[in-house]
């Protein structure tokens, strides 16, 4: 393992499970990976998403971390509403920045906005192929 922690953008989701090796590689070694309850939403609500990728999906969330949201977290819900007014970010990514954030993780992501954060560690991930 290599103690890194990751939480996965859902474009990062997408380029995974078309197989991207360098990423699934990065993956394996890791200590932690996870995704926000808005990640599996919005790959759920794909327009046109097959029964097979649904299936695909469902064995790939069961098997990382889906981090819900819960008023209860207030750290996480004051990390949002902040990040939200700082970098005028729309609601969902930042749910999803500040989720990485509040999980010392590594946010995995295509969305340049996000990667620009400093507040945020992040990667990149290729969307081509």
């Amino acid at each position: 393992m290599s103690g890194e922690r990751y939480l996965l953008d859902t474009n990062a989701i997408v380029c995974l499970l078309r197989g991207d090796e360098v990423l699934h590689q990065r993956l394996q070694s890791a200590e932690w990976v996870g995704i926000s309850i808005l990640s599996q939403i919005e790959f759920l609500a794909f327009p046109n998403l097959s029964e097979n990728d649904g299936r695909i999906f469902q064995k790939f969330s069961a098997a990382v971390d889906v981090v819900g949201l819960d008023r209860t977290e207030r750290a996480l819900v004051d990390r949002i509403v902040s990040l939200r007014i700082q970098y005028r970010l729309k609601l969902p990514d930042a749910i999803i920045a500040a989720t990485a954030i509040e999980r010392g993780a590594i946010l995995i992501t295509d969305d340049r906005q996000l990667r620009k954060l400093s507040a945020v560690k992040s990667s990149g991930v290729s969307m081509t192929g």
